[in-house]
């Protein structure tokens, strides 16, 4: 691991840090919004890992060889996304955002061995301050503004552990996934129901100013027949109408919370959706849907969706979090007395 001392990312936040302006270094080599930018510019399949300025970034180098060894598909592939995973864990977005356009092209490729390990961990750099997130004001947002220019794409993200502007990370992400979403699409119609789900989760993530993605969801909906992908293509319109507000999207999120034919799995997706995409007193009929539907059993299965497993604390699955979160917020967060006990 590279040591951080000598770390030049390092040094461009410590100076950030003693007062320097960080629009000093917005379009530079320390930005990996202007870095992920360039290597959009290239054909994907023909990227040079030694391109690259993976050292510009913390932990960069560990991104790089993690890339390199999933491109070269031996065994150590799948070991090897667990660095990309473990980069966001640890807030460590930035060289994991770089990896993103290296990343897609082994996605889509339904012969690489480990495409269903690399889509999954897409789009880890394109959400931050998620994880145990399950309120209605904060689930399924989009802090920033992914164009590179924005004078602001970092304060609503504010600053990783590293001390490195998070929402650049976050941008430069969402840049590469919207940059190759046509070609991420088709994955919806996969035979694998796991890779639907994935897909849905990563397409998310894009901007989609002509509707195109929110479409595909929608006819995806129309065909599809797994109730755990059902419930993925709701949560994802849903996500894609947070950060670009379609009220028909919100109307067609009741009508399937409220149908009684429907799966259970998608109707629980839809009343999370619905609730995040309005600020509207929840009705009682949902109020009354969940309780039903929402028992221990559904949410250990519901884990299985990448936004309830985001969502989940310290022994309180994601739906069960979503739940006493969004209808009953008066109720202690079991996660806090779980620290607390510690101390």
């Amino acid at each position: 691991m590279q040591d951080w001392r000598t770390d030049p990312t390092f040094a461009m936040c410590r100076e950030v840090a003693d007062g320097a302006d960080l629009a000093l270094f917005s379009g530079g080599p320390f930005d990996v919004r202007a870095v992920v930018a360039r290597v959009l510019s290239e054909p994907r399949q023909s990227l040079d890992l030694d391109a690259v300025p993976w050292g510009n970034f913390p932990r960069g180098h560990d991104a790089r060889e993690a890339v390199r060894l999933v491109r070269a598909d031996g065994e150590a592939g799948v070991d090897a996304t667990g660095v990309l995973w473990s980069l966001c864990a640890d807030d460590s977005r930035a060289a994991a955002a770089l990896a993103v356009p290296f990343l897609i092209p082994l996605a889509i490729d339904a012969g690489h061995p480990y495409r269903a390990a690399v889509l999954a961990v897409l789009s880890g750099p394109a959400r931050a301050r998620h994880h145990g997130v399950a309120s209605r004001e904060e689930m399924l947002l989009h802090r920033n503004d992914p164009r590179r220019d924005a004078p602001d794409a970092h304060d609503d993200y504010g600053y990783e552990v590293t001390g490195y502007p998070a929402g650049w990370a976050v941008a430069a992400a969402r840049a590469a996934i919207t940059s190759d979403a046509s070609a991420l699409l088709p994955l919806l119609g996969d035979s694998d129901p796991a890779v639907r789900v994935d897909a849905a989760y990563v397409l998310a993530t894009a901007a989609d100013p002509d509707h195109i993605i929110r479409t595909a969801l929608a006819d995806g909906f129309a065909t599809e027949g797994d109730a755990m992908v059902r419930a993925a293509l709701l949560l994802a319109t849903a996500e894609i109408a947070r950060a670009q507000p379609h009220p028909p999207t919100v109307t067609w999120l009741r009508e399937r919370w409220h149908d009684r034919t429907e799966a259970p799995e998608a109707r629980l997706a839809a009343a999370v959706g619905w609730l995040c995409l309005t600020d509207q007193p929840a009705p009682e009929e949902l109020r009354r849907t969940v309780e039903a539907l929402a028992d221990v059993e559904r949410a250990h299965v519901m884990e299985a969706l990448p936004w309830m497993h985001a969502a989940s604390g310290t022994n309180e699955p994601g739906l069960l979090r979503c739940r006493r979160c969004m209808l009953h917020p008066e109720e202690p967060d079991p996660e806090v007395a779980f620290w607390d006990s510690l101390f």
